[in-house]
């Protein structure tokens, strides 16, 4: 969804947009991978979070009355100068993490407190994500209603299946429904309908699969140079410490489901500093 928000937005084509979900994708392994190690050792999914979308959106504001060459350029300028915010910003979670300061101020963080936090985030991004549901309903409707009813209700059918829903419930919704949106768009469902619905129905219509290459190793500084700009660094500030807190949250959340006990202060706080 970050890169389907995104990269339209800063001029970047469908290879632009491959090359974004495969970044964000390795270096969600390679985040999961070190807080697996060496941060809160819970089993715990890093990604990207969707606190940082906002401040993106500042900063592609920001630049959209810039004049450039062409829309790939424009691309590369926005994302060097999102990278040099989200740099800069990722000083605060390494200042608090290694400097123990957030481990001190867990202590606030009551079911009161997060609760709403990770609440308002989200209910402020759905504003974003869900209307993409109508976009094409034969499609976002069916997902919705699958994935509710095998993650409330198919988990009671057999012990066999709660096991596997509960690990793999998205994953398997997301295979059968794409397999569902091929057999419509092989049967010339959407032949004769507008542009529009074809970008959103249609999986032979975003090109990714055919841009993106078969292997791409992402490294720093890729699209070029950061750029820094004080404006855009606080806003990305901001949604860092939102960051912070909802990863917090869900420690403390994957701890009790695991059966652990809470993680201590200074595993909280190395676990924010590994957070960059």
């Amino acid at each position: 969804m970050i890169a389907t928000v995104l990269v339209p937005q800063m001029g970047g084509g469908p290879g632009d947009k491959a090359r974004v979900i495969q970044s964000l994708l390795f270096t969600s392994g390679v985040n999961t991978l070190l807080q697996t190690l060496f941060g809160t050792r819970l089993p715990t999914v890093m990604g990207p979070s969707f606190a940082y979308i906002i401040s993106a959106l500042s900063v592609i504001n920001d630049l959209s009355d810039s004049t450039f060459r062409s829309e790939h350029q424009r691309f590369e300028h926005t994302m060097r100068a999102i990278q040099g915010s989200l740099i800069v910003s990722s000083i605060i979670n390494i200042i608090l993490g290694y400097g123990q300061v957030w481990g001190k101020l867990t202590r606030f963080f009551s079911p009161v407190v997060i609760t709403p936090l990770v609440c308002v985030v989200g209910l402020g991004l759905s504003g974003r994500g869900f209307p993409q549901v109508g976009d094409c309903i034969e499609i976002g409707l069916p997902m919705l209603i699958l994935l509710v009813i095998s993650q409330q209700y198919m988990q009671r059918v057999h012990p066999v299946a709660q096991s596997i829903l509960e690990r793999f419930a998205l994953l398997l919704c997301i295979g059968l429904i794409w397999a569902f949106a091929a057999i419509l768009t092989v049967a010339g469902a959407y032949n004769h309908v507008k542009e529009q619905t074809k970008m959103s129905c249609r999986i032979d219509h975003s090109f990714l699969l055919s841009s993106a290459p078969w292997i791409k190793v992402p490294y720093p500084f890729q699209w070029g140079t950061p750029i820094f700009r004080a404006s855009h660094v606080f806003g990305m500030m901001g949604a860092a410490l939102v960051s912070s807190a909802e990863s917090t949250a869900t420690f403390y959340a994957a701890s009790r489901l695991a059966g652990a006990t809470l993680p201590p202060a200074h595993v909280v706080s190395r676990s924010i500093g590994l957070q960059v």
